[in-house]
C-alpha cells in the first residue's frame, strides 16, 4: 500500500489527534527543534505513534520541496465516508444539518481553503464527486491546516442521485449562482436543514445539478468584477447560516 505524505505542525496534529493508527511513522528535520515540534513528538508518543530515524540529509532529499515546517508523517490513506455512511450520519443528526457539495471543484487550494472554511462553520459534510474533482492530496491537507483530518468527507457516484437522496431526509438544497433568477443569499431561511452547493470558478453549477436545487443564491456584487472566487464565497455563504443560526438560537 502506498503511503501518503502529510506535512505541516496543523495537518500532522491533527491526524494525530484524529487518525493515529493511520500513522506509519513520523519523521522530523532534526535541525529544527523548537517548541512547537517538541509538543508534536510528546502528542505523538502519547498516543503510541512511532517516530521515524532518519538523518538530516535524508529528510532534506526526502522532503525539502514540501512546506514540511520540520515534521512528516507517513500515513495509510483515510478513505471518505462512504455515500450509506454519509446519509446515515446525517439522518440521525439532533441538530438542523448544514451539508456543503462540491460540483467538479479541481483546484487543490481552493478546495483545502474550503475544508478549512466548512469544519469552522460547523459544516456536517462535504460532498463532492467523484470524476472531475480534486481529492485529499498534500496540497490540499497544508491549505486546510488539519481540516482534512477532520472535516467528514464523501464523494459519490452520481451526484444528481445523491442530491435526490439528501431532498428526501427534508434538506433543502440552495445553489451559489450569480445570474437571474437567483436571489440574495441573505433572503434566504438558512435556519433549517440546508446544503449549499457550489460550482467550480468559470463553468458554476451543471445543468443537472442546479436543476436540483430548491433555490439559486447569489452574493452581490458591488464592483467591477463578476464573481467572488470560490472559496471566498463558500465562507461568505457559510457564515451567512452561522449568523442565522445564531441568532435564532439553532
Amino acid at each position: 500500500m502506498k503511503l501518503e505524505i502529510i506535512c505541516g505542525i496543523h495537518a500532522v496534529t491533527a491526524v494525530i489527534q484524529k487518525h493515529p493508527k493511520l500513522i506509519d511513522e513520523l519523521h522530523f528535520n532534526q535541525v529544527r527543534n523548537d517548541n512547537r515540534l517538541q509538543q508534536v513528538q510528546k502528542l505523538a508518543t502519547d498516543a503510541g505513534v512511532k517516530l521515524g530515524q532518519i538523518d538530516q540529509k535524508s529528510f532534506q532529499q526526502k522532503y525539502g520541496e514540501l512546506p514540511h515546517q520540520g515534521v512528516v508523517a507517513l500515513c495509510r490513506p483515510r478513505e471518505p465516508m462512504s455515500e450509506p455512511e454519509m446519509l446515515q450520519m446525517l439522518s440521525s443528526l439532533e441538530e438542523p444539518a448544514l451539508v456543503l457539495v462540491l460540483d467538479q471543484i479541481t483546484d487543490p487550494h481552493n478546495f483545502g481553503a474550503i475544508l478549512r472554511t466548512a469544519d469552522a462553520s460547523g459544516v456536517h459534510c462535504v460532498i463532492a464527486p467523484k470524476n472531475a474533482s480534486v481529492g485529499i492530496t498534500p496540497v490540499v491537507r497544508k491549505v486546510a491546516s488539519g481540516a482534512a483530518e477532520t472535516m467528514a468527507y464523501c464523494r459519490v457516484a452520481n451526484l444528481a442521485r445523491c442530491l435526490a437522496e439528501l431532498k428526501s431526509l427534508g434538506i433543502w438544497l440552495y445553489g451559489a449562482a450569480g445570474e437571474a433568477p437567483s436571489q440574495d443569499y441573505t433572503t434566504v431561511d438558512f435556519t433549517g436543514s440546508v446544503a449549499l452547493l457550489m460550482g467550480a470558478e468559470g463553468s458554476g453549477l451543471r445543468r443537472l445539478t442546479r436543476e436540483s436545487c430548491d433555490g439559486l443564491i447569489r452574493i452581490p456584487m458591488r464592483g467591477s468584477v463578476e464573481s467572488l472566487n470560490v472559496s471566498v464565497a463558500t465562507g461568505v455563504c457559510l457564515y451567512e447560516v452561522v449568523r442565522q443560526r445564531d441568532n435564532s438560537g439553532k
